[in-house]
């Protein structure tokens, strides 16, 4: 299982993930506040403003403060490690 950093500490299970998107559409706001009304929400954030928003398999979503281009690339860094792995044991 791999753990991407989502800030300040915090690590998801990157095959977790199914979306990252930018919190400012407003029906993204509007997915953040009905995800706050039925305690779906994380806000990892730490008080500084939120930059991106995660949307889980759980249907969590979760508020980072990390670029969505940063958050990126950590998730492309993962699925190279996964398809090296497949195409490893396909070898084997």
């Amino acid at each position: 299982m791999q753990f991407i950093n989502i800030g300040f500490g915090n690590m998801l299970a990157a095959h977790r993930v199914v979306t990252l998107i930018t919190p400012e559409s407003a029906p993204v706001k509007r997915l953040i506040q009905d995800a706050k009304d039925s305690k779906r929400a994380i806000d990892v954030t730490c008080g500084r403003r939120t930059r991106s928003v995660i949307i889980t398999d759980s249907e969590h979503v979760i508020l980072s403060a990390i670029q969505p281009e940063t958050l990126r690339g950590r998730l492309e860094g993962f699925a190279e490690q996964e398809s090296d792995e497949e195409s490893a044991s396909e070898e084997e």
